[in-house]
């Protein structure tokens, strides 16, 4: 959501547009932990990625 301001704002007026704003969802970062399965050591993905960059 985008708050527009006036430049002559009082710092109420910018506090009571700020309690308007819908707060944010989180996102749950818990519920994909170790969800992907590679078949391979994390450690070794990441190098195999990297020695293609070389």
């Amino acid at each position: 959501m985008t708050i527009i301001l006036k430049k002559n704002a009082t710092k109420e007026e910018i506090e009571q547009l700020l309690k308007k704003l819908k707060p944010r969802k989180l996102f749950n970062a818990k519920k994909h932990l170790g969800k992907l399965k590679l078949g391979i050591d994390g450690v070794e993905y990441q190098r195999a990625l990297r020695d293609e960059w070389n």
